[in-house]
């Protein structure tokens, strides 16, 4: 999927409107809806932004992967502490992670 989609999409499922994404990026409402229609060619400083703002990153918004998850900054670190633990640790925190959604 192109990059500019993956941008509306992000957007859409975090329900957040055009107008909001300008307040936080400072990126004019008609510039976003440009990118995300595939018309305008955004910066990569631009594209930061906007991806921040999302809640994801630049990797994510190039990944190939269509089963690219789009995280959050919580989710993120979650992830990233999850990479640190022993074999033993990992398996303990899905077993309780696994209790916590009941």
């Amino acid at each position: 999927m192109e990059y500019y989609k993956k941008l509306k999409q992000l957007r859409e499922a975090k329900g957040m409107t055009v107008y909001r994404l300008t307040q936080l990026t400072g990126v004019s409402g008609q510039h976003i809806k440009g990118i995300e229609q595939g018309i305008r060619q955004p910066t990569i400083e631009t594209l930061r932004r906007l991806t921040e703002a999302l809640g994801s990153s630049l990797a994510e918004i190039f990944n190939d992967d269509t089963e690219c998850a789009y995280l959050c900054k919580s989710e993120r670190q979650l992830l990233e502490n999850y990479r640190t633990l022993s074999p033993e640790k990992s398996n303990a925190l899905l077993i309780m992670s696994e209790a916590l959604k009941k």
